[in-house]
This record gives C-alpha cells, sequence and structure tokens, in this order.
C-alpha cells in the first residue's frame, strides 16, 4: 500500500450518488487508489435534487460518478453522451466527465454477464427476476445475451413490468413465480431498508430452484442468499457483482486496469 497520505488542488474527486449509500464503493476505489499510488478520492453521497447533483458534477470538475438504485434511468435526462452499454438498456450506472462533457455507461451488464458465464449455470434453466428498473433492465439482457431465453420479470409495476418483460421475449408477472434460476433486483434484503430481513422468495421456491442470483451488495450474505446456501444452492452476490462493475468503473475513471489479484483484494477490503 502507498503512504499517500494527502490532498491537494490536483487531486481528482470521483463519487457515488445512492439512494441508500454504502460504504462498498467508497473503500474499493479508494484502496486501488492507495496501492496504485493515484492522486484520487472517491466519496459516497445521496441526493434529493439529482439534476443538481449532476449539475455539480459537470461544473465542480469531478471526474466520475457511480449511479446507483434509484437514480439509474432519471439521470439519462442530465447525460450529453450515451455510450452503446448504457443506451441499449436506458440505464446508467457511471458517468465520465470528459472535460465538461459528461458520458454515460453501464458497467453493471457486463459484470452481470461475466459471473454468468463463470456460474456453471444452465441456458436451459428457466429464469425468474424480480424488478423491473434500471439495474433490472441490465440483469434482464445480460441473462437473455446469455442464452437464458425463458424467463420471467416479477414486478407490480404495471408499466415498466411488462414491458422489460416484452423487450426481451420474457414473460411478466405482478407475483413472484417458480423457475430454476431466481434472481432479486429489487432492495428486498439490503441493510437499512424497510425489508432489509427479508427474502422476495419464498422458502419453497427456494428449495424448489437449481440456484439464486442477488444482486444486493450490502450485506452480501442477504437472507435470500443465507436461505439458498442453507438449501445447498449454488449462488452468485451481489457483492460479486459490485466488485467486477465497481472495477470497470476504476478503469473508466483512471484509464488503469489493477490486475486480478489487486481486483480481488479491493474487494475483499471493501466488504471487511
Amino acid at each position: 500500500m502507498s503512504s499517500r497520505s494527502f490532498l491537494d488542488r490536483e487531486t481528482q474527486l470521483c463519487m457515488s450518488l445512492s439512494g441508500r449509500p454504502s460504504n462498498i464503493g467508497t473503500r474499493f476505489h479508494n484502496y486501488l487508489y492507495d496501492e496504485l499510488d493515484l492522486n484520487f478520492v472517491y466519496k459516497a453521497f445521496t441526493t434529493t435534487d439529482l439534476a443538481a447533483a449532476i449539475g455539480g458534477v459537470r461544473a465542480l470538475g469531478i471526474r466520475g460518478c457511480a449511479i446507483s438504485m434509484p437514480f439509474k434511468e432519471d439521470v439519462i435526462a442530465s447525460i450529453d453522451v450515451m455510450h452503446d452499454s448504457a443506451s441499449a438498456i436506458e440505464s446508467v450506472n457511471t458517468i465520465v466527465n470528459e472535460n465538461g462533457v459528461l458520458h454515460a455507461y453501464n458497467t453493471d451488464y457486463q459484470a452481470v454477464a461475466n459471473l454468468l458465464a463463470t456460474s456453471g449455470f444452465s441456458t436451459d434453466y428457466t429464469v425468474s427476476v424480480t424488478g423491473s428498473g434500471g439495474m433490472a433492465k441490465a440483469v434482464v439482457a445480460a441473462l437473455r445475451d446469455s442464452g437464458f431465453t425463458r424467463g420471467n420479470v416479477v414486478a407490480r409495476n404495471e408499466v415498466t413490468g411488462p414491458a422489460l418483460a416484452a423487450a426481451y421475449g420474457y414473460e411478466w408477472s405482478a407475483r413472484t413465480v417458480q423457475a430454476d434460476l431466481l434472481v432479486n433486483v429489487t432492495p428486498v434484503g439490503m441493510a437499512g431498508g424497510p425489508d432489509a430481513d427479508a427474502s422476495p422468495y419464498s422458502d419453497e421456491q427456494i428449495d424448489a430452484a437449481h440456484a439464486v442470483f442477488d444482486v444486493v451488495a450490502m450485506p452480501s450474505e442477504t437472507p435470500l442468499i443465507v436461505k439458498a446456501r442453507a438449501a445447498g444452492k449454488p449462488v452468485v452476490t451481489g457483492a460479486e457483482v459490485i466488485a467486477l462493475q465497481a472495477a470497470e468503473q476504476f478503469v473508466l475513471y483512471t484509464g488503469i486496469r489493477p490486475t486480478d489479484e489487486q481486483i480481488q483484494r479491493a474487494s475483499e477490503f471493501s466488504r471487511s
């Protein structure tokens, strides 16, 4: 680790905007800035005025901004350039400020696709995905593009739910349905939220499934993941998603790609 412990006028600021900020991204990025001796600093924020916050990113020359729920779609109105990863699913999780021009990307999609590729999950599995927001778009697109052609989007919103399902050839349901692969893309199980102790799927649905995927990163062992492990099901956790997508953000912000070992150490530190 570097001994650099001061900021100066050349220090570049990166940040995140989330409805419920955590320390995961802050610790991940700052760990790598320190290890690679980069003059950057990262800080997490929330906001009740998204347009003003993004205006601050532009006006203050903030280098990068990670976007989390519930801002991934609403932020599009403040963006100058939508790159393919974001425009294809109309969802943004990364902003890079290039001299006052705000470029938008989505690294969630690639992270989910990479995890599916290494999971060993059969593409013959039926899929149930809870949620229809910006992150759900990335997850459903990654699932469909990875070969999971039989799926169901579960969402109470009767506009966004059917629209997301139809866009990728999935079915829509207002209630959870049984499937081989259960995927949670809602705040259910998130620390600090109203449903922190809940699971979006029943014990019976978990027992009947072949695998479980939860994108909630804090805690990494959500009630859904705990129940799935107890039932002997293979799992993918939100901690894995956030580490991979954060690594791609790090590259976009700094132009430097850490080694796999550095990413692993930063991921472990972020959750310690």
